[in-house]
């Protein structure tokens, strides 16, 4: 078949693909998610032709696209008023709603079911062929049934040229996985697929969303796929894909041991690496992750990788649906090669660490004190005191005993203060801390937390698998902060100056607990301790 291609900068090409698509034909179109395959969505014989380009099987259901709110109402039964605020809040965007379908949509799109999925996408290109066309478009995402999606104009060329119509270039898709999917349909709303859209955020406009299991887990046999991308495996490049879940230090030791292989890692990894590597973006980059993920799933393919073993990403915010694609794509093939964690535990000053700690060590982890462990000789030695006095005068250690409220209150009075201190502390602090950690395993522990409120300054988050961040109210953690030390308001806030928003915290982390004067920290961290437990025995039966 000779395709047509088309640029998406064209009035008469924009033209060309809504006459084709009027008249039955299948058309690739850029979208703000992925590039999709478009067709009638309410003609069953154009939709049979997206079947056939994807060899993808009939019971996957399709999702329908609209360029008007007044094309929802035709295909579906009803708008409920949930789905009017989700409308409102995030179309156009890459989030579809399954409602009950109307007779108008075939069971060729639903894939057999009674519910339809409806967005409305932001990709102008998008919207100006939908309207060119003068009808909802049935629009999966346009790779090979298995494959990358494709985010790039020569990635969809490369799978669809020649199998389909037309192709119309629209530049790099700017958010890189596939549409957000929640149903309506049932008692609670339920997240179906990850995507653009955050869990997070559908939870501020309809409170609690249920996630559906097989969001994170491999759906059951014989069980009917509510969503696309939720039954077989899916993204997967030509290689064997392995996720490894471990620390940056852990990933790339095990990696550089590995032969004939490559690394699909996170930009922190790439130092380590000694193997061909890859980068899908920045460990607490998410959106970075999710923009550049299939390209470079696609990418391995060219370099003719045969086996990959590819970092695991945060499953927080996007990070979620950064994970369902690449465990999919891994076809839920998981290792941990140490068969243990390390979580690194901070957040700002008076936020309740070492309360969190304490709860934590009754569920069995080994749980290092780092800030404790810095007063300690083998840190603050004879060569560490005379540097710091040094730096910030002989009063900081009087008689050679360090006073570390005389220290905290020089260091931390201005940037370079701190940094200085940061210079001279914190390679006896890493060499330290590694000491305690290797301890702890060798006592047969098997997860250790290090509460360490310079986890990232100190670069100890490159030792650990996962980040819990505990925070709390300024004014709670102020008063905390001055019980429990001593200290003036003023010196207080001295020290609550010298540190970061909160927001850095929060931005690393993989699990978030607030504590709030009276909430239950048990009930908060029971999610935690399932979720590593379960992943913990998995990987050491």
């Amino acid at each position: 078949m000779d395709t047509l291609l088309l640029s998406g900068d064209h009035k008469n090409e924009i033209e060309r693909a809504g006459e084709l698509l009027r008249g039955g034909e299948v058309v690739g179109i850029p979208t703000e998610t992925v590039y999709g395959l478009a067709a009638d969505a309410l003609n069953p014989q154009a939709v049979k032709k997206i079947f056939a380009a994807k060899g993808r099987p009939a019971d996957n259901p399709l999702i329908v696209h609209i360029a008007e709110l007044s094309q929802w109402a035709a295909l579906v039964q009803k708008i409920p008023e949930p789905a009017l605020r989700l409308a409102k809040r995030f179309w156009p965007g890459p989030l579809t709603i399954i409602l009950e379908k109307s007779q108008r949509v075939p069971m060729e799109t639903s894939g057999g079911l009674s519910t339809v999925g409806v967005r409305f996408p932001a990709h102008p290109v998008a919207q100006a062929v939908i309207r060119a066309a003068g009808i909802p478009l049935a629009a999966p995402s346009a790779n090979r049934s298995g494959r990358p999606s494709p985010t790039t104009f020569s990635h969809l060329r490369e799978d669809m040229e020649g199998r389909v119509a037309a192709l119309v270039d629209g530049g790099d898709c700017s958010v890189g996985v596939e549409s957000t999917v929640i149903t309506l349909v049932g008692e609670r709303p339920k997240l179906l697929r990850p995507g653009g859209v955050t869990l997070s955020q559908l939870e501020s406009v309809l409170g609690e969303v249920e996630v559906d299991p097989a969001v994170l887990h491999r759906l059951r046999e014989g069980a009917v796929a509510a969503s696309p991308g939720m039954k077989y495996k899916h993204y997967a490049p030509k290689a064997e894909v392995i996720l490894v879940d471990a620390s940056p230090e852990e990933y790339s030791s095990y990696v550089n041991l590995q032969t004939d292989c490559h690394a699909l890692c996170l930009t922190e990894d790439l130092p380590l690496l000694r193997r061909p590597s890859l980068s899908f973006g920045g460990r607490y980059d998410g959106r970075e992750q999710a923009r550049l993920l299939f390209s470079r799933l696609s990418q391995l393919d060219e370099l003719g990788a045969k086996r990959v073993y590819a970092h695991m990403p945060s499953k927080r915010g996007i990070g979620l649906a950064v994970y369902n694609r690449l465990i999919r794509a891994a076809g839920f093939s998981v290792i941990n090669p140490q068969g243990h964690y390390v979580v690194g535990l901070t957040g700002p000053s008076g936020a309740g660490k070492s309360t969190v700690g304490e709860l934590l060590k009754k569920a069995g982890w080994a749980v290092i004190d780092c800030d404790a462990l810095t007063r300690s000789p083998q840190v603050y030695d004879s060569a560490c005191i005379a540097a710091l006095q040094a730096a910030f005068g002989k009063e900081i250690a009087p008689r050679g005993e360090l006073d570390r409220r005389e220290l905290a209150k020089r260091a931390f009075a201005s940037s370079e203060g701190k940094r200085e201190l940061e210079k001279i502390a914190f390679p006896r602090i890493l060499a330290a801390v590694r000491m305690a950690v290797e301890q702890a395993f060798a006592q047969g522990k098997q997860i250790v937390a290090l509460d360490a409120p310079t986890l990232f300054e100190a670069g100890l988050d490159a030792a650990c698998a996962r980040i819990l961040v505990v925070t709390a109210p300024r004014e709670e953690r102020l008063l905390r902060i001055r019980q429990r030390d001593g200290v003036s308001e003023e010196e207080a806030q001295l020290r609550f100056s010298a540190q970061r928003e909160e927001a850095f915290y929060t931005d690393r982390a993989d699990y978030v607990i607030e504590n709030r004067a009276k909430a239950d920290l048990a009930e908060a961290l029971a999610p935690v301790l399932r979720e590593l437990q379960i992943e913990n025995g998995g990987a050491c039966s």
